[in-house]
């Protein structure tokens, strides 16, 4: 007998439904899996084995064929065993060819259990698309159930699993609601003095414009960004489904209710695959993707290897990358702050005011030429972070002040339809300032020879200035603090 039901993965953030056709035919008792499986889904004839046994039922005793089809496409990981099982029951005729007109996900343990694995955001977009009821371990329900009209309801056994595809009655997964934001632990009151690296978060953050800091070692650079996410606004429901797909796709646990902005800090001697994606089979998301929609951190920026830095390039600009394995190629998004931290010197301490500089001027040009022009072009903010005076006992504006600002001025962005950082060149163009703001970029732009890419960005910062100060128009104080903090490296 012959009998098909459906699964899910995710191709880079597309849920994409896997048809899994089993086949139970006369002859010597074996168990073939094909459709380009991993080894844990090659694992999976005896983990389905065991299961049907552990749950009572008979084990067809004749050759049982199972494939996942498209064939084509790479599959991975144990969330094919639900599919897989209910697919060999209905082929044997062990249970109603109903139970088979559903999508499920879900690794089985030996006992006929069902274990949460990665794909219930896929499995139940899938379900909804097709209009049947979708089967999910318990412990993921409520997530899967945060797609809006899938029908999703949660297993604990493959015997459970049978029950609610046949139930006209089924248990119903309650949905996960969104988490109100709050900042907890991390306020940028708690940084002393810095008063232009905090303003140069404040814009970087209602702009969402890329940011490097340089500076000595211990004057405050990362402490600065990792307070960068408590200005920005909080996900929607929307952008926090669109990151949890993100993070599901890498296998990464991430709550769909969770509306912070993620913060992402690879580490300096992260691979390729680690920070940009990829892997074996279907290329899989890097530390860049699992950043979007929020901030991708780089502490020590020079001492990254200068192929992964020139690498970062064209995503940081698109918003995207795209990633080609195996003749598949995969896009993930990749739409975040990146903020930069490097010291200005191997030694760390070019141009601090205590400590003197130990380079030879080799060495720091040497260290400088690890960022190269294009990838600095690509900051809209660059910003000097000097030693605090740690004597100053006044208290700064809270993380929560300066986010209501940062949320006025993305809200006046939101009604143009773009972010300051994504405007195009006809939207630059289209911009009012006055007659001394424009005057003033372009003798900047003849003085420090300005590149038309650089000349743009200093427009955005500049509108990002005035959003956040309520004003209509672009003035000269507006451009030329856009100015000052876009500053050489």
């Amino acid at each position: 007998m012959f009998a098909a039901t459906a699964s899910a993965t995710l191709v880079g953030v597309e849920p994409t439904s896997v048809s899994v056709e089993a086949h139970v035919s006369p002859g010597k008792p074996v168990f073939t899996l094909v459709g380009l499986p991993d080894t844990a889904i090659r694992e999976a004839r005896d983990r389905v084995r065991a299961a049907i046994l552990g749950s009572s039922f008979p084990f067809p005793s004749r050759r049982v064929t199972v494939s996942l089809a498209p064939a084509d496409l790479p599959k991975t990981g144990s969330a094919f065993d639900l599919a897989i099982a209910i697919g060999v029951l209905v082929a044997a005729g062990e249970v109603p060819a109903e139970a088979g007109r559903v999508v499920a996900v879900g690794e089985l343990g030996l006992d006929g259990s069902v274990r949460s694995a990665r794909g219930a955001l896929a499995a139940a977009r899938i379900a909804r698309r097709l209009g049947v009821a979708c089967l999910v371990p318990e412990a993921v329900a409520a997530e899967a159930a945060s797609v809006e009209g899938a029908d999703v309801r949660p297993v604990v056994s493959l015997v459970d699993a049978v029950d609610q595809a046949l139930s006209a009655r089924p248990r119903r997964a309650g949905r996960v609601e969104a988490d109100r934001v709050e900042v907890v632990g991390l306020d940028l009151a708690e940084v002393k003095g810095q008063t232009v690296a905090k303003r140069a978060l404040e814009v970087a953050a209602a702009g969402a414009h890329h940011l490097l800091l340089t500076g000595p070692p211990g004057c405050g650079k990362t402490m600065l960004a990792k307070r960068l996410p408590t200005l920005l606004p909080p996900l929607t429901t929307e952008e926090a489904l669109e990151v949890a797909l993100v993070w599901e796709a890498a296998d990464r646990p991430r709550q769909v209710g969770d509306l912070r902005p993620p913060f992402r800090a690879p580490h300096h001697t992260s691979s390729a695959a680690g920070l940009l994606g990829g892997g074996s089979g279907i290329a899989t998301a890097g530390e860049i993707s699992l950043a979007h929609r929020g901030v991708l951190f780089m502490d020590e920026m020079g001492e990254f290897p200068v192929n992964l830095l020139d690498a970062l390039r064209q995503p940081i600009e698109s918003g995207e990358i795209v990633l080609s394995r195996r003749g598949h190629t995969v896009t993930y998004p990749a739409s975040m702050v990146l903020v930069g931290a490097t010291n200005p010197c191997p030694c760390g301490f070019r141009g601090d005011r205590k400590i003197g500089c130990r380079c030879g001027d080799q060495a720091v040009e040497r260290y400088r030429r690890r960022l190269s022009g294009p990838l600095l072009d690509r900051f809209d903010v660059r910003v000097r972070v000097d030693r605090p005076d740690l004597s100053d006992e006044s208290v700064g504006e809270s993380s929560e002040v300066v986010a209501g600002r940062v949320a006025k001025a993305r809200a006046r962005q939101r009604e143009r339809g773009v972010l300051n950082r994504d405007l195009g060149p006809s939207q630059l163009n289209r911009l009012a300032m006055t007659r001394d703001a424009r005057a003033l970029l372009v003798r900047a732009s003849v003085d420090r020879a300005l590149g038309p890419r650089s000349f743009d960005r200093i427009r955005r910062v500049a509108l990002t200035i005035a959003d956040l100060s309520g004003a209509e128009v672009i003035d000269a104080e507006a451009m030329g603090e856009a100015m000052a903090l876009r500053g050489e490296w």
